[in-house]
């Protein structure tokens, strides 16, 4: 249970630290030092939302993925690929059976550290949206 618990915790620090790494260059390459303090809140709040929505689209891509939805795609890239080949045809299978293959040897992985710390990234993005925009919109 400790080693399940420690890998768990490396994976949230690993997701925490590439959104941080994120939300820092967009704050870098908006020059968050050299503005008012309301224009400050709304870079945080702009690094903070992009970080989370990259973060949450890209655990929604992996469920998805996983789950079987872009099989057809890797189908039809893999015929297409074929065809160009010389004999390549001799190796064609019908979808059902390469579905069947493809989903045989796939394995279930826990992406929920991606997913929650984006939402994390996420929520906090707007937060700061509305409290720049209590404090700061239309003054």
């Amino acid at each position: 249970m400790q080693q399940e618990s420690k890998v768990k915790l490396i994976k949230y620090g690993v997701c925490f630290a590439v959104e941080a790494l994120i939300a820092f260059f967009v704050i870098w390459s908006k020059g968050f030092f050299t503005e008012s303090a309301a224009v400050n809140l709304q870079i945080l709040a702009d690094a903070f939302f992009v970080a989370g929505a990259f973060m949450t689209l890209f655990a929604g891509m992996l469920f998805v993925s996983g789950e079987g939805a872009l099989i057809g795609i890797g189908f039809v890239l893999r015929n297409v690929v074929l065809a160009f080949i010389p004999m390549g045809r001799a190796k064609h299978e019908k979808y059902v059976d390469y579905r069947a293959r493809k989903l045989s040897e796939a394995h279930k992985r826990d992406n929920s550290s991606i997913f929650v710390t984006g939402l994390l990234f996420l929520v906090t993005g707007i937060i700061l949206t509305v409290i720049w925009y209590v404090k700061f919109y239309n003054k």
